[in-house]
């Protein structure tokens, strides 16, 4: 079925749906079908669910992973490692390498990557509040755990590369991850392996 044999506000619905991540046009056609026909107190509970989300999720002022309070729990949590600082592209890579249960230290999360072709400077991440905290003088290796693509890539060696005069031994995750992959499709093994396998970037 067309898209626009649905009345005029379901389409705009299949729209709303479409500009998701990885939501098509069919699975945002199946999904709003779903929602108004066969599940219409779900609309109610998502609405809910989504205000609140929209009214109590923010960064934390620390390492800009989600929280609900200024500091996020992985800051707060006293038995981590707060000398060494592990630097990810965005929040759901946290969660991926929390489960693999290999790592005990802090994070920073960029909320994007370096890529100059689409616009995107240092000043569109959080590059500035990572060399700040590096400044702080706690830090003492920063492992750059970025996916295995172009832009993950350039970003490490620009990274790697300012945060070299601040003494600090720089890593970056080794085997295990393939090149052109992201980080948050890698399994547990194989990110527990690669931070393992760590190597210097700037030696």
């Amino acid at each position: 079925m067309s898209e626009t044999a649905f009345p005029p506000s379901l389409q705009k619905l299949v729209r709303e749906f479409s500009r998701l991540p990885s939501i098509g046009t069919k699975s945002a056609m199946r999904l709003a079908y779903h929602l108004i026909h066969n599940d219409p107190e779900l609309v109610d509970s998502l609405k809910a669910a989504l205000t609140e989300a929209k009214e109590k999720i923010r960064q934390c002022k620390s390492c800009f992973f989600t929280t609900e309070t200024e500091v996020c729990g992985l800051c707060a949590d006293a038995k981590r490692d707060g000398a060494v600082l592990c630097v990810v592209e965005k929040p759901v890579d946290v969660i991926s390498i929390e489960r693999s249960g290999g790592y005990r230290g802090v994070y920073h999360v960029l909320h994007g990557l370096w890529a100059p072709i689409r616009g995107k400077g240092p000043e569109s991440i959080k590059f500035k509040e990572l060399l700040d905290r590096v400044r702080g003088g706690q830090v003492k290796e920063v492992i750059l755990a970025l996916g295995a693509t172009v832009e993950g890539d350039a970003t490490s060696l620009y990274l790697a590369k300012a945060l070299a005069d601040l003494g600090v031994q720089v890593t970056r995750l080794a085997h295990g991850l393939p090149k052109g992959g992201e980080l948050e499709f890698a399994d547990d093994v194989t990110l527990s392996h690669a931070f393992n396998g760590r190597r210097s970037i700037n030696s």
